[in-house]
């Protein structure tokens, strides 16, 4: 009889050894998630120099506030809960980015470039369904993207976008439609 090695701990369980302040589960931790989190981030930003401070602060905040992920929603992943900690940052940096910006009088252009989704979307979905995407209100929009190009569940883009779950779902609900609408 073949003795099994011992299965790999999941994410939940190394965040839990890192709140204990286990650099190795930390480590471990940041190796299976830093690939995925540096895609999503990409799809929201362009800039890589913002999304490596982003990827930065967020693996600094979980090493610190890894404890506090048993206070989560119920349900709740450790790998939403680190996407969460990371669109916050990302928030964030834009937030300082549009501080410090000084925009020369008389330009009214939008400074920010598009985000590496909207990009993506531009190259590969049709005419019609990229003008389709982009008529959506922002946040029907935002919703879409995090439910749609992010795979989080409905439970995950509501702690990601700090909404009540009824929201989200009837926000997703009335995005299908205007799709729909705009694509017959």
């Amino acid at each position: 009889m073949k003795h099994k090695p011992p299965r790999e701990p999941d994410e939940e369980r190394l965040l839990r050894r890192t709140a204990r302040g286990d650099r190795a589960a930390f480590e471990e931790l940041y190796r299976r998630t830093s690939p995925w989190l540096a895609i999503r981030l990409r799809r929201r930003c362009s800039d890589d120099q913002i999304v490596a401070e982003v990827m930065q602060e967020t693996y600094l905040a979980v090493w610190r506030a890894a404890g506090s992920f048993a206070g989560v929603v119920a349900g709740g992943s450790a790998v939403g809960w680190v996407w969460t900690i990371a669109v916050r940052r990302l928030i964030d940096a834009y937030r300082r980015r549009a501080h410090h910006a000084n925009p020369p009088p008389g330009v009214h252009e939008s400074l920010s470039a598009p985000a590496a989704e909207e990009e993506a979307l531009a190259g590969t979905v049709g005419d019609s369904v990229g003008d389709a995407l982009r008529s959506l209100a922002p946040e029907l929009r935002e919703v879409l993207q995090a439910m749609v190009l992010d795979g989080l569940s409905v439970r995950e883009t509501a702690i990601l976008l700090g909404l009540p779950e009824g929201t989200v779902k009837t926000r997703a609900r009335r995005a299908r439609i205007a799709m729909r609408e705009a694509l017959s």
